[in-house]
């Protein structure tokens, strides 16, 4: 019987080597992998894993690097650029395809795998990590509460964390493009930040101002619930909301390859992600309301580990499924493969229905 070979791309990266790093406490030992062989090497070296040197770009190289693989776990950002030479060799090669990514078109482009997939007996499903595995759950289980429901919003906040370098600059190449809503089952687009609100999440303090984001549920949530109608929220400094408001006039300006490679040097001075300390003590906290024609509605909240800490839990507990021959061919959300229960498989997750 062939071993059942899982290939982490992107493993140097900051989210690549917390999943590597954590993969052993889940019985996964995957082959790492990524550009950079001297990074690839030395954490290879540290962690007794096995490793590949291979380009995304050298189409066929990545193909041959995945002949004796079963799954791709991509945690190669920013995904607009890594997802597509990676799905296609998949396709090519018949190996399961799970990500990271947390971007609306990519999430799009990538269901239109779908077909290809199901002929391929293969599953494809991004958005394996905080974005959009929490989420995603919290819709379906709305959803379970109120079928006929045709409203969702979703807000959430990481609480006493901070981005990755990778996160930022995913962020970076978005910066002057507009928000999105699901409107009537349609992706509309919008300005960014255009509707905030104050959120009370049960558990914390006090409450959290919030503002209307393109967040992958646009996509996700309507693939798992096929509710027509979805926002999403996240949390933002009051005063950066207005700000954004304004975007609209300085949009050129941010598209611009002078300011964006300005900001671009700034980002590479920060540091990779914060740090197991700051992951530990942070929490994630989201609250999720459905609705429907009639007035009903019903309104869920959840805790979870810290976002990147999250990631990678969810990132290793969806490829031991995988591995264990537990997939649906085709395109997948979190929620359609394996139900609104799977965040629940993840220590440290709280969920209350609230009345």
């Amino acid at each position: 019987m062939q071993p059942k070979n899982i290939l982490l791309y992107g493993a140097n990266g900051y989210t690549g080597e917390l999943i590597a790093r954590y993969a052993a406490q889940y019985g996964v030992q995957p082959i790492l992998a990524g550009r950079k062989r001297d990074a690839i090497v030395a954490l290879a070296k540290e962690l007794q894993l096995p490793y590949r040197i291979v380009e995304l770009h050298d189409a066929t190289a990545l193909k041959a690097a995945l002949e004796d693989i079963t799954l791709v776990i991509q945690a190669a950002g920013p995904y607009h650029i890594t997802a597509r030479p990676m799905i296609d060799a998949c396709i090519a090669t018949q190996t399961h395809y799970i990500d990271l990514n947390g971007d609306l078109d990519v999430f799009e482009m990538l269901q239109g795998y779908d077909q290809a997939a199901k002929e391929k007996d293969v599953m494809i499903l991004p958005g394996a990590g905080f974005d959009v595995v929490p989420t995603d759950c919290l819709a379906l289980y709305l959803k379970q509460q109120l079928p006929d429901a045709n409203q969702l919003s979703i807000a959430f906040a990481v609480i006493g964390s901070a981005l990755s370098r990778g996160t930022s600059i995913s962020t970076l190449h978005k910066l002057g493009t507009p928000g999105a809503i699901r409107k009537d089952g349609a992706i509309t687009y919008e300005s960014m930040g255009k509707k905030g609100m104050s959120v009370r999440f049960p558990g914390y303090r006090k409450p959290v101002f919030v503002m209307s984001i393109p967040w992958g549920d646009i996509s996700t949530a309507w693939y798992s619930t096929r509710i027509p109608n979805i926002r999403t929220y996240t949390a933002i400094n009051k005063g950066a909301w207005y700000f954004l408001k304004g975007q609209s006039l300085f949009n050129w300006l941010l598209k611009t390859p002078f300011m964006r490679s300005i900001i671009m040097g700034i980002l590479k001075m920060q540091s990779a992600g914060p740090n197991q300390a700051v992951r530990d003590k942070a929490t994630s906290y989201i609250r999720g309301k459905v609705s429907n024609a009639s007035g009903q509605s019903a309104e869920a909240h959840m805790e979870t580990p810290e976002a990147y800490s999250l990631t990678a839990f969810s990132v290793l507990v969806i490829a031991k499924k995988i591995i264990n021959g537990e997939y649906k061919a085709g395109y997948q959300t979190p929620a359609t493969a394996y139900g609104a229960d799977l965040i629940m498989e993840i220590d440290g997750v709280k969920r209350t229905l609230l009345q």
